[in-house]
């Protein structure tokens, strides 16, 4: 009997509003895969990405039917690293908190500021617990190599700058975004800090591209509405589509970062007698080289 081949991706592309498939993907399947934290955010599509083995999830769902806060950013990464994913490129829509950050703008963000509320924000707990090293909270140099891409593609791209995540659904009041700008941040997004902790906690190299879509409430004349956000979303989109054609086989090659592929080696404080056996089976996917 033919053994069926397992699925595997070695990257993955996580797609945000306005971006829910990607076309760059060859021989596409879809998958939806079972995880201890229930159902990722929507179909995964596993294909190939010019020779590099790939997984497109949407971290909102298809047709964006998912709440920053509703998303199970567990069950998504857990998804990703069970199919073999070593490195994440994330693609989010942002607000812009400062002048030059213009709309269409894609921001590689090397600092991250959280100011969410409702998030569960980490594998670990009961009777296990991790604590990650968190700085840089983005991959610095999968985010040199997306962002030299982005500028030979002609994209207008801005490396550094810090993503501030809020709770939302909402966007800001201007007072809220008012105080943001005077802390000297660069972009209020909902998505990347919970993301990019669990990603953390997996192992996963991860990186962020983030597309400016407004200049959220601050700007006279500017103010965010649905219209302007819908069109620089589909403008975006197809800048993305471009970048992970020519960023994906690339980051593929690289080394990978030990401070994000060995982001667990020490960080499990529980003395090893007092470990709850059945969280360490549960985790056995992201724990079973350190225990």
């Amino acid at each position: 009997m033919k053994k069926t081949r397992k699925p595997y991706a070695k990257v993955g592309v996580i797609g945000g509003s306005g971006l829910y498939s990607s076309d760059a993907i060859k021989n596409p399947r879809e998958l939806q895969l079972k995880t201890p934290f229930g159902a990722h955010s929507g179909p995964i599509t596993l294909g190939d990405l010019d020779g590099v083995p790939c997984a497109f999830l949407p971290r909102h769902g298809r047709g964006h039917i998912v709440t920053p806060t509703e998303i199970n950013q567990r069950a998504n990464m857990w998804a990703l690293k069970s199919l073999g994913v070593e490195r994440v490129l994330a693609f989010s829509a942002v607000g812009s908190l400062k002048e030059e950050l213009a709309p269409r703008t894609f921001v590689f963000p090397d600092q991250l500021v959280d100011r969410t509320k409702d998030r569960v924000q980490t594998f670990f707990g009961h009777g296990v617990v991790a604590h990650i090293a968190f700085n840089p909270p983005f991959a610095p140099e999968q985010n040199e190599i997306v962002f030299q891409a982005a500028r030979e593609l002609g994209i207008k791209a801005v490396k550094g700058g810090v993503y501030c995540c809020m709770e939302g659904p909402a966007f800001s009041t201007k007072a809220e975004s008012e105080m943001h700008r005077s802390f000297g941040w660069s972009l209020i997004g909902m998505t990347a800090a919970t993301e990019a902790k669990l990603a953390r906690e997996a192992e996963l190299v991860y990186s962020q591209a983030a597309m400016v879509t407004d200049y959220d409430c601050w700007k006279e004349g500017e103010e965010v509405h649905t219209e302007m956000i819908v069109a620089n979303l589909h403008a975006n989109s197809a800048n993305a589509q471009k970048l992970m054609r020519l960023a994906v086989p690339r980051i593929a090659r690289a080394p990978l970062e030990p401070a994000f592929s060995e982001a667990l080696k020490g960080a499990i404080f529980t003395a090893p007698e007092a470990r709850s056996r059945a969280t360490l089976k549960k985790l056995d996917l992201l724990v079973r080289k350190y225990i």
